[in-house]
C-alpha cells in the first residue's frame, strides 16, 4: 500500500523532531528524578493543570488521533459513540474512583487491591490482569506508529513501531512517572495543535471557494458507509464497554497517585473533561470532511490514515506538506505519550512484584514492559485502531473496574469475590473476543464481537455473589480504609 501524495520528507522531519524533544524533555526530567517516589509517582506533587494535561497526553491515543477519523469516515453517525464514550468515561472517574483512589495512598492498583482486600493472591491476580491490559493497549499504538512512518515516509511498518519503543524507554528510564508528566503534557498540546491548525485552514479553504463544508448534509447519508448500521445492542455495549472500561485503564489510574490530595484529583479530573471535549471535536471534523474528500481510503482499508492525508488533498504543494507536517508530528506524539504511560504503569507494578520496587528495577521493568508488546506488534496487523482499542475497554470494563468501584464503595467485597469477578470477566470477555477473532469479525455474533453489554453485568454479580458467600472472609480493618478512602483531607 503506498501513498504517493506525500513528501516523504516532510515526514522525516516531523518524526525527528517529535522524538528529540520528547527525549530532551525526558533528560530534562532526570535532573528532578532522584527517589522511588519521583519514579512511581511523581513525589505525588502534581498540580491539577499538569496532571490534566499529561492525562490528556497519554489518554488521546492512536484510536483517538487517527481511529475516530477513520471509524467515522467508515460508519459516519455511529462512529459518534467512541468520542462520547471517550469522554464520558472521565465523568464516570470523577464521579466513583479519582479522589477515594488517590486517598488510598498507594502507587499501584494491585497496591490498592492487596491493601482494600488483605490479599496477596488478589494482589497477583490484579497484577496480571494490569500487565494484560498495558500490553493490549501498547500494541495498537505501535501499529498506529507503523501506519504513519509508512504513509509518511515509506519504510518499512516495523521501523515505526521499533521507533516508539526507543523513544519511550530512553524517556522513561531516565525519569520516570516525574519525566513522563512533562513529556505527555506537552504532547497534549502538540497533538491538538497539530489536529487544529490544519482543519481550521482546511475549513478557509473549502468556505473560501464557496464549497459546502458538509455537502449540504450529504456526509452523514448512509450510502456513504462501507460498514452494516450498527444496531442497538452494539451502540448501548460498546457504550457501556468505553464508560467502564475508562475505570479500569492502569496509565490513566496511576496518575491520580501523582495528585498532592484527593480534592486535586477530582479538580483534575474535571480539567481532563474540558481537555478531551475541545480535542474530539477535531478528529470528528476530519473523519466527516473525509467523507467527502478521501472516501477512496475507506474503499482501500486505510481509513486510519484519513486525518494523516486530507490537508494533502485539499491543499497543493508547500501548503499541503506544511499542514501534513503537522498532523504527522501530532500522529507521533499520540504514540509516544500513549505509550509511554502505559510503560511508566507497567513497571510500577512489574517492578515491584519481580524488581524488589528499587529505581533500577523500575528501568528493567519498563523496557521488559515495552518490548514484549513490541514482539506482538510485529507479528500481527490491524488499521481498525479505535475498534481495537474498544476491545481493550470492553476487558477492563469486565474485570478490573468492577474491583475499583466494589472495593471503592461496598464493604462487603472479599478477596474471594474479588478473584471471582476478575477471573470470570477475564474468561468471559476474553474469551468472547478470541472465538470472534477466530470467526471473523464479520462472521461473528454480535454478542461475541461486542460481548461488554453481558460481561461487564456478569462480573458484577459474580463479584457481588461470591462476596456475599464469603462474608466471613471480609477484612477486619475494612472500616478504617473506607473511611481513609472517603474522608476529605482537611477533616
Amino acid at each position: 500500500m503506498t501513498f504517493p501524495e506525500l513528501n516523504p520528507v516532510v515526514g522525516y522531519v516531523s518524526l525527528v523532531m517529535v522524538a528529540v524533544s520528547t527525549v530532551l524533555i525526558g533528560i530534562y526530567g532526570l535532573r528532578i528524578s532522584r527517589t522511588t517516589g519521583d519514579f512511581y509517582v511523581a513525589s505525588r506533587t502534581v498540580r491539577p493543570w499538569w496532571n490534566a494535561s499529561a492525562i490528556g497526553g497519554e489518554y488521546l491515543s492512536a484510536a483517538s488521533f487517527l481511529g475516530v477519523a477513520g471509524l467515522i469516515l467508515l460508519s459516519g453517525v455511529d462512529a459518534l459513540w467512541f468520542p462520547i464514550g471517550y469522554t464520558a468515561g472521565y465523568l464516570m472517574l470523577l464521579l466513583f474512583v479519582a479522589a477515594p483512589l488517590r486517598r488510598s495512598g498507594a502507587y499501584t492498583i494491585p497496591d490498592f487491591a492487596e491493601a482494600r482486600l488483605e490479599s496477596r493472591n488478589v494482589r497477583r491476580i490484579t497484577s496480571l490482569l494490569v500487565i494484560a491490559v498495558g500490553w493490549l493497549y501498547i500494541v495498537p499504538q505501535l501499529h498506529g506508529a507503523a501506519l504513519t512512518v509508512r504513509i509518511t515516509t515509506g519504510l518499512p511498518s516495523w521501523v515505526g513501531s521499533v521507533a516508539v519503543v526507543v523513544v519511550v524507554c530512553l524517556s522513561v528510564i531516565t525519569g520516570g512517572m516525574r519525566s513522563i508528566t512533562f513529556v505527555q503534557a506537552f504532547q497534549y498540546w502538540l497533538k491538538l495543535t497539530a489536529l487544529a491548525v490544519p482543519i481550521v485552514f482546511i475549513l478557509v479553504q473549502l468556505t473560501g471557494t464557496g464549497e459546502s463544508i458538509t455537502n449540504d448534509g450529504a456526509v452523514f447519508a448512509p450510502e456513504l458507509n462501507t460498514t452494516a448500521d450498527a444496531t442497538l445492542y452494539q451502540n448501548i455495549s460498546l457504550v457501556i464497554a468505553l464508560l467502564f472500561g475508562t475505570l479500569g485503564l492502569p496509565h490513566v489510574l496511576v496518575r491520580f497517585y501523582t495528585n498532592p490530595d484527593g480534592a486535586s484529583a477530582r479538580r483534575t479530573t474535571l480539567l481532563v473533561l474540558g481537555l478531551l471535549s475541545v480535542f474530539y471535536l477535531f478528529p470528528t471534523l476530519y473523519g466527516l470532511l473525509g467523507r467527502i474528500h478521501t472516501p477512496d481510503l475507506a474503499v482501500r482499508g486505510a481509513a486510519d490514515a484519513t486525518v494523516l492525508l486530507l490537508p494533502s488533498r485539499i491543499f497543493d504543494g508547500v501548503g499541503g506538506d506544511i499542514l501534513s507536517a503537522f498532523v504527522t508530528a501530532g500522529a507521533f506524539a499520540a504514540f509516544l505519550s500513549t505509550t509511554s504511560g502505559l510503560v511508566v504503569s507497567l513497571a510500577g507494578v512489574v517492578s515491584q512484584d519481580f524488581f524488589r520496587a528499587s529505581v533500577s528495577g523500575f528501568r528493567w521493568a519498563a523496557i521488559v514492559s515495552a518490548l514484549i508488546p513490541l514482539g506482538f506488534a510485529l507479528l500481527t496487523d490491524t488499521l481498525a485502531l479505535a475498534g481495537s482499542v474498544s476491545m481493550v475497554f470492553a476487558f477492563t470494563a469486565s474485570t478490573i473496574c468492577p474491583l475499583l468501584v466494589l472495593g471503592i464503595w461496598w464493604r462487603g467485597l472479599t478477596d474471594a469475590g474479588a478473584i471471582a469477578g476478575m477471573v470470570s470477566g477475564a474468561v468471559l470477555c476474553g474469551g468472547s473476543i478470541l472465538i470472534a477473532a477466530g470467526l471473523g469479525m464479520d462472521q461473528a455474533p454480535q454478542w461475541l464481537q461486542l460481548p461488554a453489554l453481558w460481561t461487564v453485568p456478569a462480573a458484577f454479580a459474580v463479584t457481588i455473589t461470591v462476596s456475599r458467600l464469603t462474608a466471613n472472609r471480609r477484612p477486619m480493618n475494612t472500616s478504617r480504609v473506607l473511611a481513609r478512602l472517603h474522608t476529605p483531607e482537611a477533616v
